[in-house]
Parts: structure tokens; sequence; C-alpha cells
């Protein structure tokens, strides 16, 4: 994509991990090393500090000394819009004035974006806002927060969206289908596929043999949770009654106890609860599976299964991920209704019957994944940013 003029972003996340860091070094050799990220200093790992300052320098300013207005502490292991909770972090108004941005970038309605907010309507500087939601995940919004939302969408100029449902929940909020911009969503694949790359076959066979002798493996890999739908997953596993296959789960949560029990009082044949595993070993298990399986009741775009397609897998989806639009669809995939016990069955049943096309489904996995690096989502951050400044000249 062509540049315009040098243009300076400061960006607002609050918060961010590891898979942002590729997408902000993108966006920062677009601008010609004019991103400025401002973060909460408490909440974002020492690591990944550190990662960005090295990219950013000085550039990646750190804020700390934040206070909350409202409910209980946010916990991400629930449903969303439980509580309603507005943290207000001093000196990020000045702090953002102070870096003389072009344009700036918030990420949703809440956290820090009251600051951008409030610097578009006093300032008129550019807003683009980075936006996850459905109209899945704000089913529960109430009519504070969508009124709230509504009288945002005033100084916001462009929302660049996760994806095709993100932007159907926007439009819903009566913004400009024009003013909205996809694909700011990537996971951070590289490292993931150099060591699926360096795995012996003979490695991949032994994991097999270890985990279940051979079987087909279906993998879940995610929190242990209500919200992921693991509960609904295994009662259909156990109906469906697929021969010779075996469902792997990796993760930790608050529903160990509770699935462990579920599996052994209801004999649910050949699952195994492996917990967690460290990531620099979860490329032999996406390796050693043949599909993986994503039952969530409630996720915006979840990072698991760009990983899992990255090292060539089908994906069954459910139809409450956010994500699968784009990147799972009948050539790499099935969608199933967690709610349905009889939906999972089907899929569930309907790839078995397939099996013998997983690989060439993988591939497809491989090449749509392709189209979803930081590199890509990098531009249309880009070219959102380059459309709000249009916009306010």
């Amino acid at each position: 994509m062509m540049k315009m003029k040098m243009t300076k972003i400061t960006w607002v996340t609050r918060s961010f991990l590891d898979y942002r860091i590729p997408v902000y070094a993108a966006l920062n050799r677009l601008c010609d090393n004019h991103l400025t990220l401002i973060y909460y200093k408490d909440v974002v790992p020492e690591k990944v500090r550190n990662k960005i300052k090295a990219i950013l320098g000085n550039r990646a300013i750190e804020l700390t000394g934040e206070y909350r207005i409202g409910g209980k502490k946010k916990d991400n292991a629930g449903m969303a819009n439980k509580t309603l909770r507005i943290p207000i972090q001093p000196g990020l108004i000045k702090a953002i004035i102070e870096s003389q941005p072009d344009v700036m970038i918030s990420d949703g309605f809440f956290q820090w974006t009251y600051a951008p907010l409030y610097i578009r309507a006093t300032k008129k500087i550019p807003h683009v806002m980075c936006y996850e939601r459905t109209m899945h995940t704000e089913r529960n919004a109430g009519l504070i927060r969508t009124t709230y939302r509504k009288l945002a969408l005033h100084w916001i100029d462009t929302i660049d969206c996760s994806g095709s449902l993100c932007g159907k929940y926007i439009r819903s909020l009566g913004f400009d289908k024009n003013k909205i911009t996809f694909g700011h969503m990537t996971a951070d694949t590289t490292e993931l596929m150099h060591k699926i790359a360096s795995i012996t076959a003979q490695e991949t066979q032994a994991l097999r043999k270890k985990l279940t002798n051979n079987q087909l493996i279906y993998l879940y890999v995610g929190q242990i949770i209500p919200r992921k739908g693991i509960i609904e997953m295994l009662s259909a596993w156990k109906d469906a009654g697929l021969k010779d296959a075996s469902l792997i789960l990796i993760g930790n949560g608050s529903q160990q106890q509770e699935i462990s029990r579920f599996i052994h009082e209801k004999q649910i044949p050949n699952v195994t609860l492996e917990g967690r595993i460290d990531y620099e070993k979860i490329s032999m298990f996406y390796q050693a599976a043949d599909c993986f399986i994503i039952p969530t009741l409630e996720d915006n775009w979840s990072l698991v299964v760009p990983e899992a397609m990255s090292c060539g897998l089908p994906v069954l989806c459910s139809e409450y991920n956010g994500c699968w639009p784009e990147l799972v669809q009948e050539k790499n995939g099935w969608i199933f209704n967690p709610l349905k016990k009889s939906s999972i069955i089907d899929a569930l049943m309907n790839s078995y019957k397939n099996k013998a096309k997983f690989k060439e489904m993988g591939q497809q996995s491989i090449e749509i994944i392709s189209h979803h690096t930081p590199e890509i989502a990098a531009n249309g951050i880009w070219e959102a940013c380059q459309m709000s400044i249009k916009k306010t000249d």
C-alpha cells in the first residue's frame, strides 16, 4: 500500500500481549517510526513491555496510578457486560496531547477510550477505533451501554472491525458503513509455524501413540471455564460415538475439577484432560492433532483458531465465535451451535465422515490464514487512519 505523508499516530491501548507486537511494529514502519503507544504499566507483563520498548523506544509510554469508577474488576472467565467499570488514568489526556498525534487509535468504547473521545471533541484530532465485539457478545449490553456507544460515535471518525460479525454490530448502532474498515485482528503464528517445521515425524508419532494409541485426534486448546462450552461439547461427544477418535483438552481454569468429574461420572469415552501445557510445547500438540474444535459460548475472536489453522488443522467452530465467517469456512471446517446438542453431534459426525479430507482442508486453513498477517492487519489500520485524517481535513 502506498504511504501518504508522514503521519504521527498515537495508539491508546491500556493493555496488550505478545500477539499485538508484530502489528505495532508493522504500523510503526508504515508511519516512518512515528507510532506512539500509551499503555498501563501495571497490567502489561514485563517481558512484553521490554519487547515494545525495543521497537518504539521512548515512544512506548507507560502510565500507572489508575483508579476505577463502578463495579468489580472484570472477570475474563465470565460473560460480557456483567459489570460496568470505568478506569480513570491520571495524566492520560496530557500524555496523548504531548505526543502531538495526527490521528489517535483506541481499543473499544470503554477502558481508556474516554481520553481520545474527549480530545476528538475538544481538539478535533482524528480518532480511529479498533473493535472486536459482535451482536452476540453485545446481546446483553443494555440501554446505558448502548446509548453511550451511540453518543460516542460522534467523536469516532473510522472504526476498524475484526470481521463481518463485528461490522454488523457497529452498523446496528447507526455508524456509517463507509467509515468501517476490516482486519486488525491477527495471531502471531510465525514462531509457532517455525516450531512445527522443526518437529520430526517420529516425535509426532510418539506423542500420538502416547496420547491415544494413534486414534484420530480432536484437539481443544483454551481456558477450562463455563464460557467455553466444554460441558456442552463433552455431552455431544459421548452421544456422537465416534469410533477410533479421541478428544484432547489442553488448558486450565476454574472448571477443571467439574470437567474431570463430568467425564468420570458420565463415563465419556476417549477424552483426556491434559491441563496446562507450556506454550513452548504446545506446537507438539497442534502437530499431533488431526482437527481442532472450539465450542465457545461467547468469544470475539479466538486466537487459538488462527494458531490451529497455521498448523494445518481443519476447524470445528462455534457460531458464537466472532472469527468464523472470515477464518472458518466450508472448505476448511464446520460451524455449529454449541447450545444445541444435535448441532454439535452433526458437526462431529460430518467431520468424521470427511476425515480423509483433513489434510486437504488443513492446507486450506493455511491458505486462509496467510491473508491475516500482522502486515495486512497494520495496513487495514493504516487505511483507517488515512480515512480519518481526510474526513477531518
